[in-house]
């Protein structure tokens, strides 16, 4: 076991980065899960018309997090040999690219609102109302496309941040502004302290409003301390890139940029998959969705610990030390995730019951709870897999790994089944659910395996 077993130093290490990033997500998911509860106070198409647009607004936020994260593999390495010069530019690549990236998105998602929230949009046989969902996703998504581009810059600084082990100010600013976000929440949705009652529109309003704040909030800091953050030292001064470097990023970045795009696509349609069972599913996936990432915060903080780790032992040449720390990081993460899964199949009977909404949303919404919980170990030792192999920059075995397991074997799966069977919806996704441990099998062969153990930068 002492192989998989750290000891004192190794967990000391792996915590001072990622409890930073547990509290960071889980104050997020928190308050995500308190305006869930508060949107769906007031209906379950309002509810169902958010969750549609959040979806959309993920594929946003997975395309931002693929360009920093390309970046970072570089951004990690540099750190790890001190070259802060090499920092510089690949925080430029972030910024550059990410406003970009939220230009266009806003675009798109403005122009296309109709027809992409509709796709959501199946009868269940019920009473619900299609159009109130259709209205209210519209009200809500036109608002929130304010904030794409403070969003974009807020993971810029915090990404590059983090790369150093300063996880920190991103938790601080995050917390901050979701703290703002629910207070703002309980006044704007239901017109509370005299304020006129919005609805889901308050909702969208609460949000950018918070991520206006986290973005200041961690720029700021990060120039009134620039002595402690070199990388923003000339930042703004010019925004020349090296060519070879931007060749290297797009060279190794561009599979792990369109993997996060594609697998952020791929999940979306997955869900409209299950959604052509009915409104009703979409509010029980939604409600089993918002539970999930609460619990979910262990394996991302993990991932996030094991990008900087691995990736500043390749950067420093100590593959030895890089391979070991990936192991004890892999297992650190199933058997947490293994307590955290009991956990939550406890709650799940009781968790639907704080919503305004049918038993039947209800009742699927229990089943859809147990069976993440079923996969959260599995889900865990894929999640930190794919940031290990990530962090040797091999990025097209993250990319074969990642989004096209999830359109060459899920897509297809959940389709089939939602369109041309009879089987029950629960029965659907549990199915598709599990094909997370035949992952498994390719991940661990895959992080057995030595090609993953690359310095990236040595040339730089």
């Amino acid at each position: 076991m002492k192989k998989f077993i750290g000891d004192k130093a190794f967990y000391r290490t792996v915590l001072t980065i990622a409890i930073p990033v547990m509290i960071q997500n889980g104050v997020t998911n928190l308050v995500n899960f308190l305006d869930n509860i508060m949107v769906g106070q007031i209906g379950t198409e309002q509810m169902s018309g958010v969750a549609i647009v959040n979806q959309l607004i993920f594929v946003f936020n997975l395309c931002i997090f693929g360009i920093v994260s390309g970046a970072s593999i570089f951004g990690t390495q540099y750190y790890g040999k001190r070259d802060f010069v090499g920092m510089r530019n690949a925080f430029r690549f972030k910024i550059i690219a990410g406003i970009i990236a939220a230009l266009i998105g806003s675009l798109l998602l403005f122009t296309m609102q109709v027809p992409l929230i509709s796709l959501f949009l199946h009868s269940d046989g019920t009473d619900s109302n299609l159009t109130l969902a259709l209205q209210s996703g519209q009200a809500f998504l036109v608002i929130m496309l304010i904030g794409l581009v403070p969003f974009s810059i807020s993971q810029a600084y915090a990404s590059t941040l983090r790369e150093m082990g300063r996880t920190i100010i991103p938790m601080f600013a995050s917390s901050v502004a979701v703290v703002t976000n629910t207070i703002l929440n309980y006044i704007l949705i239901f017109g509370n302290f005299g304020a006129p009652q919005l609805g889901v529109q308050g909702a969208a309003i609460s949000t950018v409003v918070a991520r206006i704040i986290e973005c200041a909030i961690t720029v700021i800091w990060v120039h009134r301390h620039n002595m402690d953050n070199p990388f923003i030292v000339g930042a703004y001064k010019q925004f020349h890139i090296p060519k070879q470097l931007v060749q290297q990023i797009i060279k190794k970045g561009s599979p792990l940029m369109l993997n996060e795009v594609l697998w952020a696509c791929g999940i979306t349609i997955v869900l409209q998959a299950y959604s052509v069972r009915g409104l009703s599913v979409v509010a029980g996936m939604n409600i089993a969705s918002t539970v999930s990432n609460i619990f979910n915060i262990i394996f991302l903080a993990l991932g996030s610990a094991a990008a900087v780790i691995v990736g500043q032992l390749l950067g420093a040449n100590k593959m030895v030390e890089a391979k070991d720390s990936a192991r004890k990081l892999i297992f650190f993460s199933v058997v947490s995730c293994t307590i955290m899964g009991i956990i939550m199949m406890i709650i799940a009977p009781h968790f639907p019951e704080i919503y305004n909404t049918s038993l039947e949303v209800k009742d699927l919404a229990s089943h859809f709870i147990i069976i993440g919980a079923l996969c959260m170990p599995f889900i865990a030792f894929n999640h930190v897999s794919y940031f290990v192999l990530r962090s040797g920059g091999k990025t097209i075995i993250t990319f074969l790994f990642d989004s096209v397991f999830i359109w060459v074997i899920v897509l297809p799966l959940a389709y089939l089944l939602s369109t041309h069977t009879n089987l029950p919806i629960v029965w659907v996704y549990f199915i598709c659910q599990m094909t997370e441990a035949f992952k498994c099998i390719i991940g661990y062969f895959l992080v057995k395996s030595d090609a993953w153990l690359e310095n990236i930068v040595v040339e730089a």
